[in-house]
């Protein structure tokens, strides 16, 4: 069965009997939309559908703190519907049914179950509504990626093994170990050349013993498929069995941009894509981040990269001199304290500024075996860094003690064990532990 969204990938709202027809959308004007590719003027008819049936269900889905989530809601069954559910690489559609959010759309051997949290009565005639921006982006990258397929093809013999249409951006995979950026090239003008031809591009429905299937490209039916084989052809560039949503003329692509080339898995290579409003949100968000840059960068747009180099120079020879006092500190201090009249025990230091390295410098320049040196770095009462030197079984008896203190983890071995900690504010409670730890040895011996 082919649903109405596929039968007219540009009808937007099915109303009960009686009510007003979709709003005409695409080429033909405020008016009876013109036929497209060959279709029908499906929107200029009433159209009704029906609930078939409605059964509990759960849908899985991501929170908005990156966890799982299991919804509990329905799977409503439509005589008919409006609303894609996913498959042959396009995301599903969202939309209402009777002003209710549809959450998801999966298709069930000739069925597809809406994913609602609001139960829908069977028998009870609805009106649903797609997310046309959703849809009509869906409509753009898809018809783009079967351009894209037949062109790298037809130039370069090229195979498409499969694709993704992303959030953001779409990635084709093909099959060749290396795509060059000329080849990139001559594909991206050729698409745009046919997009500027305005082809139309028109569904048919062929059996499975029509002669013709075999014309048509394509990677396999799904197991639970039935009916007739769907295809949609772009003329005089490709044919192929899909069950996606398309536009009717190239035109509407508007036009494609393909970002680049990568190596991909198995010897296969990643391209990616933008088609059609995509496009736009691209320049406009680049050209705003341009325009940022011109702003701290004090330079035009010609000279950003220029400018940034000469940045990341200064930031690296400023680190370096940066490392290089902090080491000298390091060593000072540990000369400062091996001095100190109050050295031996235990001997803490904190600081606000400093790395593993500089802890491990003063701990190697001081070379006691005899004293328990704590070291610290990072913010007072947050996260930070800690050391902590001295005789071996002393450590190892300690260290396991002084981690649980500060809720942080670390590791170490001879007399030296260091890690990350969440709570530095206790500081003092891990000094006043070694100071037991010190006094209570000095009371044994």
């Amino acid at each position: 069965m082919a649903f109405r969204c596929q039968r007219d990938s540009y009808a937007r709202e099915v109303r009960p009997a009686g009510g007003k027809p979709d709003a005409p959308s695409g080429c033909g004007g405020a008016g009876k939309r013109a036929p497209r590719g060959g279709g029908t003027e499906l929107d200029s008819v009433p159209f009704t559908t029906t609930v078939v049936s409605c059964s509990p269900a759960e849908l899985q889905t991501e929170g908005s703190n990156g966890k799982k989530e299991v919804l509990s809601g329905f799977h409503v069954v439509l005589e008919d519907t409006l609303l894609f559910p996913e498959g042959g690489g396009q995301p599903d559609d969202r939309g209402t049914i009777n002003d209710i959010s549809v959450l998801r759309v999966t298709r069930r051997g000739a069925q597809a179950d809406h994913f609602t949290q609001t139960p829908l009565t069977p028998g009870t005639e609805v009106q649903v509504r797609v997310d046309w921006e959703r849809r009509f982006d869906h409509m753009q990258q898809h018809s783009g990626q079967h351009l894209i397929t037949a062109v790298a093809d037809h130039l370069f013999g090229l195979k498409t093994t499969s694709w993704e249409l992303g959030r953001l951006r779409s990635v084709i995979e093909l099959d060749s170990p290396s795509v060059t950026a000329e080849q990139v090239a001559a594909i991206e003008q050729s698409v745009n050349e046919k997009i500027r031809d305005r082809l139309p591009v028109y569904v048919q429905e062929l059996s499975l013993d029509d002669p013709g299937v075999e014309q048509v490209r394509g990677r396999g039916l799904p197991d639970d498929h039935a009916g007739p084989i769907r295809v949609v052809t772009i003329k005089s560039v490709d044919s192929n069995m899909c069950c996606g949503t398309h536009v009717s003329n190239l035109s509407d692509l508007q036009v494609i941009k393909i970002l680049g080339s990568e190596k991909g898995k198995k010897n296969k290579t990643n391209v990616t894509f933008l088609a059609g409003n995509r496009v736009l949100k691209w320049m406009e968000k680049s050209h705003s981040t341009e325009k940022a840059l011109t702003a701290l960068l004090k330079c035009g747009a010609e000279d950003h990269v220029e400018a940034v180099k000469k940045l990341q120079n200064s930031s690296k020879l400023l680190q370096k001199n940066n490392l290089n006092l902090l080491r000298d500190l390091a060593v000072h201090i540990a000369h400062s304290l091996r001095n100190s009249p109050d050295w031996g025990g235990v001997v803490t230091l904190h600081r606000k500024e400093g790395d593993s390295e500089f802890m491990n410098i003063i701990a190697n320049e001081i070379g006691s075996e005899e004293t328990l040196l704590f070291l610290t770095v990072g913010e007072e009462k947050g996260a930070g860094l800690f050391l902590l030197a001295g005789p071996a079984e002393a450590v190892e008896t300690l260290a396991p003690r002084v981690a649980e203190v500060l809720e942080g983890k670390g590791a170490g071995k001879k007399g030296r064990f260091q890690g990350k900690a969440t709570k530095m504010s206790r500081r003092a409670e891990v000094q006043a532990l070694l100071q037991d730890y010190v006094s209570t040895q000095s009371a044994e011996e």
